[in-house]
């Protein structure tokens, strides 16, 4: 099996329900590299910022838009994320931003209900071939506030958003209609499990009120065919270098 794409049910699954789990897409010791270097990671720690919540509750991220040679890029330029972003958006993508999510215990705030492309589409990417990867970093359980999705709800198209404390959510009269027809389904999952989800693909996240973290990584793609008309705070077209599926593994900080 090639461990860079998905299988033909797979890809059913994406176009049908909006989003496919990959269970263990990074190993134990990626992911625990990845973690243990970005908790001391100077620069990540001041790039750092928070948005709240309704309840002013806060959620830290961090968010870069180019891929490098760091850490963080050899997961964003990783064939088996990226070639499977090239099978569902059926074409050439590049990176359009990366994101460490970082919900703490306790103090981590919810993610009202929206769609990635509700806010890229303001950007001048005028066609929905955009798409997500979260790779979870920590545990991602209901009680620490794992993503919630609305399974289907990708082909309703774009929805209006508005603003919601820090954040912009999606109309919630359309919200509430969709749950009643789709339901909701919770993404629990563990270390290295990856959801790779359409950028139409209604979702939220509820609190942190666990007594451990909900960390991810969230890698965002869009097709290079939609390429923006206009300039934005996220790229226009830039090619995309991918690295070796065991660059994680091989990959050394630089000498001091």
């Amino acid at each position: 099996m090639n461990p860079t794409i998905f299988t033909e049910n797979e890809i059913s699954s994406f176009a049908e329900q909006g989003f496919c789990m990959v269970r263990g897409l990074f190993s134990e010791p990626e992911i625990q590299k990845l973690l243990e270097h970005a908790k001391v990671d100077r620069q990540l720690s001041e790039s750092t910022y928070g948005r709240k919540d309704a309840s002013g509750q806060e959620t830290k991220l961090a968010l870069w838009n180019h891929p490098g040679d760091d850490l963080y890029g050899m997961f964003s330029r990783n064939p088996r994320i990226v070639d499977r972003m090239e099978q569902v958006l059926q074409g050439e993508v590049y990176h359009y931003h990366t994101k460490m999510m970082q919900k703490e215990p306790k103090i981590g705030g919810a993610w009202e209900w929206h769609q990635d492309y509700g806010y890229w589409y303001n950007n001048g990417c005028l066609f929905p071939y955009m798409a997500s990867c979260l790779t979870s970093v920590t545990r991602s359980t209901k009680e620490n506030g794992c993503l919630q999705v609305i399974p289907g709800s990708h082909l309703m198209g774009r929805i209006n958003h508005v603003k919601t404390g820090d954040q912009t959510g999606a109309d919630l009269e359309i919200v509430e209609a969709a749950i009643e027809r789709m339901g909701i389904q919770y993404v629990e999952a563990e270390p290295g499990d990856a959801l790779f989800f359409h950028g139409n693909l209604l979702h939220r996240s509820d609190q942190n009120n666990a007594d451990y973290p909900r960390w991810s990584i969230i890698s965002c793609y869009n097709a290079a065919r939609n390429n923006p008309y206009k300039e934005s705070k996220h790229p226009r077209y830039t090619p995309l270098e991918k690295v070796d599926v065991g660059a994680i593994e091989n990959w050394q900080p630089p000498a001091v």
